[in-house]
């Protein structure tokens, strides 16, 4: 029988996966390198396998801290959060957010979840929309967060990811191997940034298309692809299971590099608004 897993063992590993370093480790839980490196022969002397492969330019975990990694980061946060909702004093209010569709099923609910655990009175209202829409009601104060897609580049707002626009298609059905090519558009949008770009990169390639379907959200293009009925442009990140990106390999290029901001609108209970913010910035961390 395992000896129980110590919950400081378990952060010591989390710190060294993100980094990939015992030292930077080590600062980020207030510990020396040799420390973090006994505590992580402690881990894998109770786990009996190793957990990274030591280099000269730092650690490489092994597929069995690969699969220790999800349970010991859900571990280590709802420990955090727990810490928090009994140390911190409970927010009541409200708080609007509005968030492009892209993210309601992946991020989001991360997001929401350690934010719940930790004010469970404060009212959350979602707004789901593009990003033309969602700032205009950032602009009108119907909501207080939007996280919206703008051109890649510098900006001045607070940037949470940058998320590549690319060409994807289903592993089952490959519809990039038709010809015509069949494609799906955000055609019936106002200011179709995102189908003028697509088009572009297609014909920079010489590759005949025609337009298969229709939508005016992600989810359509991605039912578009699923089905196997046309190409789509879409998100990396909001890459369905069964699909792939279509890459130069394939004779394709990545369509636009956008970025993904976030801007809150000061009112009422600003500690409402800045603590779902930082929920949101964990949410969008990526993982090692």
């Amino acid at each position: 029988m395992f000896p129980p897993l110590e919950s400081d063992l378990l952060r010591t590993f989390v710190a060294v996966a993100d980094s990939g370093n015992f030292t930077k480790a080590g600062e980020t839980v207030g510990r020396t390198q040799s420390a973090v490196s006994m505590q992580i022969k402690k881990l894998e002397d109770i786990l009996g396998e190793t957990l990274f492969e030591r280099g000269s330019r730092g650690v490489n975990m092994t597929g069995h801290g690969a699969r220790l990694l999800d349970n010991a980061r859900r571990i280590v946060t709802l420990l955090d959060d727990t810490a928090a909702s009994i140390r911190l004093p409970a927010l009541d209010g409200s708080v609007r957010i509005g968030i492009s569709e892209e993210y309601i099923n992946s991020t989001l609910p991360k997001a929401l979840g350690t934010f719940a655990a930790v004010h469970p009175g404060v009212e959350v209202t979602v707004q789901q929309g593009v990003s033309m829409a969602n700032l205009a009601a950032l602009d009108a104060g119907e909501i207080d967060i939007a996280v919206v897609f703008e051109p890649g580049g510098e900006t001045r707002n607070e940037v949470l990811m940058v998320d590549p626009t690319v060409w994807v298609t289903s592993d089952q059905h490959c519809a990039h191997e038709r010809r015509p090519l069949p494609i799906a558009t955000y055609t019936y949008l106002k200011n179709g940034w995102c189908d003028e770009l697509a088009l572009k990169s297609l014909q920079k390639r010489g590759l005949e298309s025609r337009v298969a379907y229709v939508s005016r959200t992600s989810s359509g293009l991605i039912a578009a692809v699923t089905s196997g009925l046309a190409i789509a442009p879409l998100t990396r990140s909001s890459i369905p299971a069964g699909c792939r990106e279509l890459t130069a390999a394939d004779g394709y290029d990545v369509i636009d590099f956008s970025n993904v901001v976030m801007k809150t609108r000061a009112r009422g209970n600003t500690r409402i608004v800045e603590s779902m913010s930082n929920a949101i910035r964990e949410a969008f961390r990526p993982a090692a």
